[in-house]
């Protein structure tokens, strides 16, 4: 955790309460905290701060002298369509996104997309996820994330919605690179990226997606796992 993020009803005055058991136990075990000292803190959906540690205790942290003064980073203006991924890599993808700063997330069906992973209690713990993808990522606003079970009506009816410039689909088979497609108009990125299962998209959603405006492009001669593939093209964004 790079910062410590609190819900606007843990706030009063210039005070503050941290009461959840993961964030009291990185602040007195990783950080070695103690009172006096000053943690780096924030408004869920605010702004970011400090405040200083007053008191401490198994059940609650308090604070004092809070100052919330500095706007959170901005967005990526942009929306990532994945592929539902395996319920162990959903939770890495969700933090990584978030900490990266990715305005919308849609969670999508995919012909490979196993069914039992709708069925994954991991669906239930995404705010979990995207708090510590804040955390980490010394943000305060969270993505906004959808659940998209049909493909089709999905692609055709609401993908439109998401694009305000130019939309890519990760496509290993793809003749054209991403970084040749990138060189075609350099000063824009595109606003939403479609990124498939371990698999990759079959033919049939790649022409849907095509279909809607989404080119698509290929990162490399290697098929990649779903965290890798995200990771190298997000990574443009930051440069």
């Amino acid at each position: 955790m790079n910062c410590i993020l609190l819900p606007t009803d843990k706030f009063s005055l210039d005070g503050a309460r941290i009461e959840d058991s993961a964030q009291i136990s990185h602040i007195t075990k990783v950080l070695s905290a103690k009172v006096g000292d000053k943690l780096k803190i924030g408004e869920l959906g605010g702004c970011l701060g400090t405040g200083i540690i007053g008191s401490i205790s198994a059940d609650v942290i308090q604070l004092h002298d809070v100052e919330l003064t500095t706007s959170p980073p901005p967005k990526m203006d942009l929306t990532v369509v994945l592929a539902l991924p395996r319920p162990k890599v959903l939770r890495r993808l969700i933090m990584d996104m978030t900490a990266l700063g990715v305005r919308d997330i849609v969670l999508i069906n995919s012909y490979r997309t196993q069914k039992s992973y709708w069925q994954s209690p991991m669906l239930e713990r995404l705010d979990e996820f995207v708090l510590e993808g804040l955390q980490q990522g010394v943000d305060t606003v969270a993505p906004r994330i959808t659940l998209q079970k049909r493909f089709k009506p999905f692609v055709e009816d609401d993908l439109a919605n998401y694009i305000a410039n130019r939309a890519i689909v990760a496509h290993p088979y793809s003749e054209q690179p991403f970084s040749q497609y990138l060189q075609q108009q350099p000063s824009i990125l595109p606003s939403l990226v479609c990124i498939g299962s371990e698999g990759g998209w079959i033919d049939y959603e790649v022409a849907l997606l095509a279909k809607q405006g989404c080119e698509a492009v290929s990162i490399g001669p290697r098929i990649l796992r779903t965290e890798a593939a995200v990771n190298a093209i997000l990574g443009r964004w930051l440069l």
